[in-house]
């Protein structure tokens, strides 16, 4: 679009209160790390991308805010994933925001009521749970110093409740309201009554909450964090997942659905699979059925499929025997006390460097049989590497990422390994093939 002279006088001309009301600007160090900074809006269930700056040479950056930004819960995104290079704003519509960021410490607001009130709460309410471990730990008997303790903590809680009582921080911070004795309590009865009364104040309704990190990070810490008479660590994890559903039974299933997916991610992240089959067959199979979210249930479903434990995935394939082709299953191979599949490809460096070793190194393994399933969009050059690797099981997995064998492995890199026993059942899934390695040399 062309402007005229009259068009330049006309934009000038308009309101101020169209153009930015309000900035949000800081620095990133060490500043050569960064190069963008996104900012969203975000609602309980969604994050609405508002606007980007910038991140100059010097670390600077700077993100004008016009008339139309709503107050409430911003995030502002460095890096990828973004899921986990960003950190919350509070914008009430009234304040600029400046900031600094460092990849060490995090982020430290340099002006904003709003969010240098939080920051200040919480590294308030962070020393004095310190002195509270500092007195248990060092098993001290002066009940009257544990009380003024627990005095300071009350007062301090109160006093930002009164100083925030107009800010939207408010919401932060009565929800971390911690459980406060009223009198002397030994370690373990105060220990319990913590684990007991974690969830009393965080209202798992509240949109203000459900629109930032907040509940993400009480619920992690309350599942990784606290433990109960149990040396079990999965019984643990099982346990506090229970608690945490209770705790979050109000919330609409578009916000347990958040929560629970990415603490189920998390479990699977960690290798704990039956955790995360438990939350997916106790909690998010249902939650997905409820929101008709069939992409989900079918995730969940599929991991579970291929879990460690679960009988692997049965398919189909052809091989050649006495010059003929010849259909079976992978159900239908007998005589061998371990199985590996692996999944590869002609076009992948790792797999050229890996299916050698493997080829060579499964040679000094007793009754063992690869089965090696190429995936490719071509068969030729699979084909004539195959021929240097008559020991596996050859696979040809036309499609490549949109192989039906694939996909029910949920294989989404190459090499993929499985490794069966003798009855099919899945065993182990190794990285690399130094982990397939360990597999073997523990047997």
């Amino acid at each position: 679009m062309k402007y005229t002279v009259k068009h330049l006088l006309t934009l000038l001309l308009l309101p101020t209160v169209f153009w930015a009301q309000h900035t949000i600007k800081g620095t990133f160090s060490p500043a050569q790390d960064y190069e963008i900074a996104l900012l969203y809006r975000v609602t309980p269930t969604v994050s609405e991308y508002i606007t980007n700056a910038k991140i100059n040479e010097d670390g600077s950056f700077e993100i004008k805010l016009d008339s139309t930004a709503k107050k409430g819960m911003y995030r502002l995104v460095y890096a990828i994933p973004q899921e986990d290079y960003n950190f919350d704003i509070i914008y009430n519509g009234k304040e600029d925001i400046e900031l600094t960021f460092n990849s060490e410490t995090g982020v430290e607001f340099l002006s904003s009521i709003e969010n240098k009130l939080l920051t200040s709460y919480t590294n308030s309410m962070s020393m004095v749970t310190y002195s509270i471990g500092k007195f248990f730990s060092e098993q001290s008997t002066d009940t009257l110093a544990l009380a003024k303790i627990f005095q300071t903590q009350k007062d301090t809680q109160k006093s930002y409740e009164d100083t925030a009582k107009d800010y939207i921080v408010l919401e932060f911070i009565k929800a971390n309201k911690p459980y406060i004795p009223e009198g002397f309590e030994d370690v373990k009865t105060y220990v319990n009554n913590l684990k007991k009364h974690y969830f009393d104040y965080v209202d798992f309704t509240n949109k203000t909450l459900q629109s930032s990190n907040f509940l993400e990070e009480k619920m992690l810490n309350y599942v990784f964090g606290m433990t109960i008479d149990s040396d079990d660590e999965i019984v643990n994890y099982k346990h506090n997942i229970d608690v945490v559903c209770k705790a979050m039974k109000e919330a609409p299933n578009e916000v347990k659905r958040i929560l629970l997916v990415s603490l189920w991610q998390q479990m699977v992240d960690l290798n704990f699979e039956s955790v995360a089959n438990y939350i997916a067959e106790n909690y998010l199979m249902d939650i997905a059925v409820d929101l008709n979210d069939q992409e989900l249930l079918n995730s969940l479903i599929q991991f579970s499929n291929i879990s460690v434990g679960k009988l692997a995935p049965d398919f189909s394939f052809e091989i050649t025997q006495d010059g003929k082709n010849t259909s079976t299953k992978l159900s239908e191979i007998e005589g061998f006390d371990k199985y590996i599949i692996v999944f590869w490809s002609s076009t992948c460096s790792h797999c050229l460097d890996e299916i050698p070793e493997l080829h060579t190194y499964i040679k000094n393994q007793q009754n063992v049989k690869v089965i090696a399933i190429g995936l490719e969009d071509e068969p030729y050059n699979w084909k004539r590497l195959t021929y240097n690797y008559p020991e596996f099981i050859h696979v040809y997995g036309e499609g490549k990422w949109e192989n039906e064998i694939g996909n029910n492995y949920a294989v989404s890199s190459t090499p993929t390994y499985f490794i069966l026993d003798k009855d099919k059942k899945i065993i182990a899934k190794p990285e690399d093939f130094e982990a397939l390695k360990k597999v073997f040399d523990k047997n």
